[in-house]
């Protein structure tokens, strides 16, 4: 199997990656090919707006945590019957893991993959610098292949002769898109950037269509297709998961609090002959029937935190589960529903945390585990390494994840329990991750199941308990 590629990576986070990849999506797809689109590194929200464009699954390719393995498999089973992949960067370029080298960096995957790049450049406040600043990037790391060059919030045509007579003597890459700024195609962000495409409602989604709609008439997307180069072989050989524990059902919470889940988690636990069911912790009344465990991803809850506590009877049927010894495995946001209370500022009518601490408000959640959820203005965001101490990933000691949250967990019990020593990452407290309590573990981790060990280690524990 062969398919085109493209990566649309970025001088610097906020460059405009997100709505430019989103553009050429939406082009691509109107030309009619089928677009298989992808995101490197953890992010989930960048990834909920591709899907909705491309009308194909998008998936991450994160170095980091699915190892150079892991991104080749993922990247040659998404590219089945594709045309072409559209693979968005991370940060800059070629920001990764650490400031000594690039490594998990989009440069990274470029090389892996064997990636053309084009390369988009906020023009904003500068003219003949961007020449400079472009200059830098295409001679820092000679093996790449840059083969465009996108304009970003160009001011109007006097700008952008500006910076075409800069470029005329100076750089050879072509220019095939310059975008000019446009404030009405923002789209509408929160603590954790953009709100999730699952979240947002028909007003968010036709403004994100609209905005698709206005970058792709600045780009040249012939000249991109071209610069998409003959097609190298990227197949792997798919490698076998190991034996299936056997059948189960399982409770995925999936709805506008809840949706932070990669794709290949689904796929994987699938491939170990898991069924999945999904559920609402807003909207349903209680867990469904017959299930031998629940998922409760990341996400939002703070947002939506009235609703989650008004509904008592899904919070009593989770801990009423718990207590059965259902096995529960929780991320982040199913971390913070799974502690007693989340206490926030965070506004709803304009999707922004408040900075007045006297405002903040608590709502009680599940309450599984004795500890209360605070938010507050401190971004926590690191990758994380980790070895497991707890029997859903036990022997496993180098797990490795991200985490990406603005709250923290406290007033914990004198007697927890964790389930993550942390060689990298802050944890919940003092490098420690993972509550423990009953069949349960929780964390702030996030975790892909690149690792064959990881989705059978929780297989097996959905299994042991549907034969109890």
């Amino acid at each position: 199997m062969s398919v085109k590629k493209i990566i649309i990576a970025g001088v610097a986070s906020g460059v405009g990656k997100t709505t430019v990849s989103g553009a050429i999506i939406y082009s691509l797809k109107k030309k009619g090919f089928s677009v298989q689109p992808f995101k490197i590194g953890p992010d989930y929200i960048d990834v909920s707006y591709h899907s909705l464009i491309s009308g194909r699954q998008c998936r991450n390719l994160d170095i980091w945590m699915m190892r150079t393995s892991g991104v080749l498999d993922s990247f040659g089973e998404s590219c089945v019957d594709a045309d072409i992949a559209v693979i968005e960067g991370v940060m800059g370029l070629f920001d990764g893991v650490s400031g000594k080298d690039d490594f998990g960096s989009t440069a990274h995957v470029a090389r892996l993959l064997d990636a053309p790049i084009i390369l988009v450049i906020d023009a904003a406040k500068s003219a003949r610098s961007v020449a400079a600043l472009a200059f830098g990037f295409t001679h820092f790391n000679e093996l790449l292949k840059f083969k465009g060059i996108i304009l970003n919030n160009v001011a109007g045509q006097r700008h952008a002769a500006f910076i075409k007579e800069a470029f005329s003597t100076k750089i050879k890459i072509p220019i095939i898109g310059m975008i000019i700024r446009n404030k009405e195609i923002t789209m509408e962000e929160r603590h954790l950037g953009l709100i999730p495409a699952s979240e947002s409602d028909e007003t968010n989604k036709r403004a994100m269509i609209r905005s698709a709609k206005y970058v792709a008439e600045y780009i040249n997307v012939d000249k991109l297709v071209a610069a998409s180069d003959q097609p190298s072989n990227t197949a792997r050989l798919h490698k076998s998961a190991g034996r299936s524990p056997g059948n189960a059902k399982i409770a995925v919470a999936l709805d506008e609090s809840f949706n932070f889940y990669y794709a290949d988690n689904f796929d994987a636990l699938r491939k170990q002959e898991i069924d999945l069911v999904f559920f609402s912790p807003i909207h349903d009344r209680g867990l469904p029937k017959d299930i031998s465990g629940v998922m409760l991803g990341g996400g939002f809850p703070e947002v939506l935190a009235e609703r989650l506590t008004r509904n008592k009877s899904m919070k009593n049927s989770i801990l009423k589960a718990a207590e059965g010894g259902v096995p529960i495995y929780a991320e982040c946001g199913g971390l913070m529903y799974l502690t007693r209370s989340i206490t926030s500022p965070y506004r709803r009518s304009d999707n922004k945390m408040g900075e007045d601490n006297s405002n903040m408000k608590t709502h009680s959640m599940v309450g599984l585990f004795e500890a209360d959820t605070v938010m507050d203005q401190k971004l926590t965001l690191n990758y994380t390494e980790a070895k497991c101490n707890a029997s859903f990933f036990s022997r496993i000691g180098n797990i490795h994840g991200h985490e990406f949250h603005y709250s923290k967990i406290r007033n914990l019990a004198s007697d927890v329990r964790f389930a993550y020593a942390l060689r990298k990452g802050e944890g919940i407290d003092n490098n420690k991750d993972g509550l423990v309590v009953e069949n349960c573990l929780a964390s702030y981790m996030h975790i892909h199941f690149a690792d064959p060990r990881l989705a059978r280690r929780l297989a097996e524990s959905f299994v042991k308990y549907s034969r109890m």
